[in-house]
């Protein structure tokens, strides 16, 4: 599932003309606004709209697709990588120049202009040869960039460990595949993953009929369900990339549940239990029950933290530690000591309490911003093609039992293993040592 933004054709050429000026209209002296339910509609081609008016100075709009890394196969790896970076590429409507040049004409004002110019992109994209050609480098850069922080690398590594197909899949282009992505696959890629029932149209202070009135026009291209993905299968493994760091990162997991089920909270309530790291800007995890536990025994810097990542059909669950080379092996079993410690009972009913209230604010602080909202609605509307709104979350998240939350970690310890790994790893344990 990715968010795709911008795009569209427009008829005149915008290079020159001035943003137009608009007036501010104050409200009337004593106006209420009176919250407002999302509206969501799903068209008989499949296609799932929902609005919802929430009075932001801003509108936000998003077409949500399925067609993600997890689509992918041997043949096509890091199209999606690539098409991540192609959004602003020329379209059947308008040139690269247009595009850029017409936005800014506008200010980014919501009109039909931004909206084919997100439509367009999404449905209607040329990927010139010399276009494609000229973001190869990028996809290079893009990685580079991003694996400059060691996490990254391990959680794809950890994916790739874990899976056997589906969820394995990099979010980054391959090396070998760099320079070699071709206008063709991304066309065949779009052509069967960029249908109307793969797609969600999600938009905040929009009104719901002009949101449906534009996807009846513009989201008509493609109908069909595309590619059916494979069914993921979890297979457990282990990854180990040996370097002169002195800090080891490591991750050690077992599958969860899959998103949206009760047993998905019983875990989210569990890593919250555990630490879930800290919520402040440098800020410490000092507090803990993962960190006292590690604690008692390692007297060199340190971090830990519960891991928990739940998909459309499966999730992992496990911790995250950070650690000198030298007491990595020492970290990580000392934070599995603690899950261990739960699975056999010992649980307090406050501290489940308190994980909840954790949960639960994590999650309203998430959905407040209109980028999380839109983010969540749109998620929910590819995975369930429904939505549930927050006080329903809340309500799932306090009907979770101390006994469900004794479970998870039951499930986790006795579950089969994976484990990423990088650093200087003389002192760090192989997967089956655990």
């Amino acid at each position: 599932m990715k968010l795709l933004s911008r795009a569209g054709s427009f008829s005149r050429f915008y290079s020159l003309k001035v943003a137009p000026k608009v007036k501010a209209t104050a409200a009337p002296a004593g106006a209420s606004y009176q919250p407002q339910d999302l509206e969501f509609t799903k068209l008989p081609n499949g296609l799932v709209i929902a609005s919802l008016e929430n009075y932001a100075p801003a509108s936000r709009i998003g077409l949500f697709v399925k067609a993600g890394s997890r689509y992918e196969d041997s043949n096509n790896l890091g199209i999606s990588h690539l098409l991540r970076l192609a959004t602003s590429l020329t379209t059947k409507g308008a040139s690269s120049f247009k595009i850029t040049r017409g936005i800014e004409a506008v200010g980014g004002k919501l009109s039909d202009i931004l909206m084919e110019f997100l439509l367009n992109v999404t449905t209607s994209p040329e990927f010139r040869r010399w276009e494609v050609a000229a973001l190869q480098s990028q996809l290079r850069i893009d990685k580079a960039v991003a694996f400059q922080n060691p996490q990254a690398r391990v959680i794809e590594n950890l994916h790739a460990a874990a899976y056997r197909n589906t969820l394995a899949n990099s979010l980054y282009c391959p090396d070998y595949r760099i320079g070699k992505v071709t206008p063709d696959e991304l066309h065949h890629y779009v052509q069967n993953h960029f249908t109307s029932a793969r797609m969600a149209l999600v938009g905040l202070g929009v009104g719901h009929p002009v949101l449906k009135q534009v996807a009846e026009q513009f989201l008509n291209v493609r109908g069909g369900l595309g590619l059916s993905g494979a069914k993921t299968r979890y297979r457990g493994g282990e990854i180990r990339e040996q370097s002169g760091d002195s800090l080891v990162h490591a991750a050690f997991v077992a599958e969860s549940a899959a998103a949206g089920s009760a047993e998905a909270n019983a875990f989210s309530v569990l890593q919250h239990v555990l630490g879930a790291g800290p919520h402040v800007k440098r800020g410490d995890n000092a507090t803990s029950a993962l960190y006292q536990a590690v604690a008692k025994g390692i007297h060199q810097p340190f971090d830990v933290s519960a891991f928990n990542a739940s998909y459309s059909d499966s999730g992992l669950f496990g911790i995250y530690t950070i650690a000198q080379a030298a007491a990595a092996g020492d970290v990580i079993k000392a934070a599995y000591s603690q899950v261990k410690t739960i699975a056999q009972g010992n649980l307090a009913s406050a501290d489940v309490q308190i994980a909840k209230n954790k949960l639960k604010a994590g999650y309203l602080m998430f959905v407040e911003s209109s980028e999380g909202s839109l983010n969540e609605i749109g998620s929910q509307a590819l995975i369930a093609g429904s939505y549930t709104p927050p006080s329903a979350v809340l309500q799932q998240i306090d009907s979770v039992a101390d006994a469900d939350v004794i479970n998870a970690a039951k499930k986790f310890v006795s579950g089969q293993k994976s484990m990423a790994a990088s650093g200087n790893l003389g002192h760090t344990p192989f997967v089956d040592e655990l």
